[in-house]
């Protein structure tokens, strides 16, 4: 899967401004976070692990949200 983000200079663009929109690119595509997942190898139970409690962390902090008298926050 090739990560190739390009980003083009506008017309009476700063270079900044440039460099700021190619920084949102790249995090939109989530090119670092696929780079460090990719650093070393990791168990495919490991990865199901992660995700499941992933999941389990979110779905507590939305009850939590939809719920604030009961919800633990």
């Amino acid at each position: 899967m090739a990560a190739n983000v390009t980003v083009t200079q506008r017309k009476n663009e700063s270079a900044e401004r440039l460099i700021r929109r190619f920084i949102k690119k790249c995090k939109k595509e989530k090119v670092v976070e696929r780079y460090l997942d990719k650093r070393f190898y990791e168990k495919p139970s490991t990865k199901r692990r992660r995700d499941k409690l992933k999941k389990k962390r979110n779905a507590k902090k939305a009850e939590a949200l939809r719920n604030p008298q009961t919800g633990e926050r």
